[in-house]
């Protein structure tokens, strides 16, 4: 049965922009601009805010799933339309619409019931393209389905801009410096291997997502036990392609760890003249590509991401993107924007064009608040995060010591349900997002986060 917007929506009945149909007490929310590979407007983000913070307080709503219409789930903001849409009136209209869908980002990653244990659940059948802001609402959910069409990545360098939506949160979460490499090379991750670093919970082919789906649609709970045991039948475990990043972690933990991205490029160089493989000259092709500004960035903004909370990382993330957007620093995400997506010449003019003159104290004003009376900050409701988090982050970092801690962690594991697909290779559990991470990863030291006498 298809609904209007809840009471209260900025999305008006007329819009078709974002679908919603109701199944008993699921709800499916359906992004629909399918020849724009489901690119988010302002109304849509508003609507799926409106959809969230309502169907949190509904007690008859249990579960709530997300997809997208057409070859993509999404494929991010719909930035040439921002960007027209400043050229009208200002800079700050995109902050507007950066505030709405950051706004909506925390809202999907604290999204809880007021009762205890009593957890409204977000579901995202990660089918097709996956970029970007299509990142933003569905990584921050509780379950997150990739499938055998799924396409991942965060390509906001190359468009000058960096990757925000509370991308520092979850890819500093990553094992080892794969979220560094993530975040500044665009690396484009399938299914499996989405699966494989965390980004994904499940995997399900993507011609059984229909029988998943009719199975979810009959819930009548949230019970985590309940949603675990319906998908677990339809998951598998594929294997992730013999040419995938993934089986160069030790080539990307040994660079990407460095503490500036010149250093980055200097390893991944002295690597090049040494192994003889196509990554490595891939990668450093598209760092070079890249905007410098964009690259230093994201650095600084992923590595403080490893010690602070979704909520402070969205909030840092709109005082940097306001910068951008402002272009008061660089203009480079509009250059970016109109090499690629809007004349497609693919040739921009970066300014500063080269890494060595994008100085420190340039890098640090991208951090400081906006210089204007009608600008606030990015202002989020303080939400405590839910026990089993806290619990599953104490035990994850005390396990590391004791060998006790490590055994409660497991028995904690199994008692709360945690989605899970089966086989045998062993998994990590990382308690900060609630994910099971399907790899083996070595252990890496952090360089430091401090910004003193820190480049990036």
């Amino acid at each position: 049965m298809a609904l209007s917007f809840p009471p209260g929506s900025y999305a008006g009945a007329d819009s078709d922009e974002l679908l919603v149909e109701a199944n008993g007490s699921t709800c499916t929310l359906i992004l629909n601009r399918p020849k724009q590979l489901n690119a988010l407007t302002s109304t849509m983000i508003k609507g799926l805010l409106s959809c969230f913070t309502a169907y949190e307080k509904d007690d008859g709503i249990k579960l709530l799933i997300m997809k997208g219409n057409g070859r993509a789930f999404c494929a991010g903001g719909d930035v040439v339309g921002c960007i027209r849409s400043m050229d009208k009136e200002s800079w700050k209209w995109g902050a507007d619409f950066f505030r709405n869908e950051y706004l909506l980002n925390y809202t999907i990653a604290t999204c809880v019931k007021p009762q205890v244990s009593y957890i409204l659940h977000s579901f995202s059948l990660l089918d097709g393209i996956v970029m970007g802001g299509g990142a933003g609402v569905s990584l921050h959910g509780r379950f997150r389905v990739a499938t055998d069409n799924t396409v991942f990545a965060m390509p906001e360098t190359a468009l000058g801009h960096f990757p925000d939506i509370g991308a520092s949160y979850f890819l500093s979460r990553l094992p080892g410096f794969y979220g560094e490499y993530l975040a500044l090379s665009g690396a484009r991750l399938d299914g499996a291997e989405m699966l494989a670093c965390g980004l994904a919970t499940h995997f399900v082919e993507s011609k059984r997502l229909p029988m998943l789906e009719e199975s979810l649609e009959k819930m009548d709970t949230s019970n985590i036990f309940a949603v675990c045991g319906i998908i677990d039948p339809f998951a598998q475990q594929p294997s992730v392609k013999v040419n995938s990043s993934l089986n160069r972690f030790e080539f990307i933990n040994k660079c990407f760890s460095k503490r500036t991205v010149e250093e980055i490029i200097i390893t991944l160089e002295q690597e090049a003249s040494k192994f003889s493989d196509g990554w490595l000259a891939e990668t450093i092709n598209t760092l070079k590509k890249a905007s410098p500004t964009s690259l230093k960035i994201t650095l600084r903004s992923i590595r403080e991401g490893r010690t602070q909370t979704v909520g402070e990382c969205l909030f840092r993330e709109y005082r940097m993107v306001c910068h951008v957007l402002r272009g008061d620093l660089s203009r480079d995400l509009y250059e970016g924007s109109r090499a690629i997506l809007i004349d497609k010449d693919r040739n921009p003019k970066w300014m500063p064009p080269r890494l060595e003159i994008v100085h420190d104290e340039a890098v640090e004003q991208y951090f400081s608040k906006i210089d204007d009376p009608n600008w606030e900050d990015l202002n989020l409701l303080q939400k405590h995060p839910h026990a089993r988090n806290i619990s599953m982050y104490l035990l994850s970092s005390l396990s590391l010591l004791s060998p006790i801690a490590s055994a409660l962690k497991v028995a904690m594991e199994f008692m709360l349900c945690l989605p899970s697909i089966g086989g045998s290779s062993a998994a990590i559990f990382d308690g900060t997002h609630g994910r099971h991470l399907r790899w083996s990863w070595p252990r890496v030291s952090v360089p430091t986060n401090s910004t003193s006498g820190t480049t990036y």
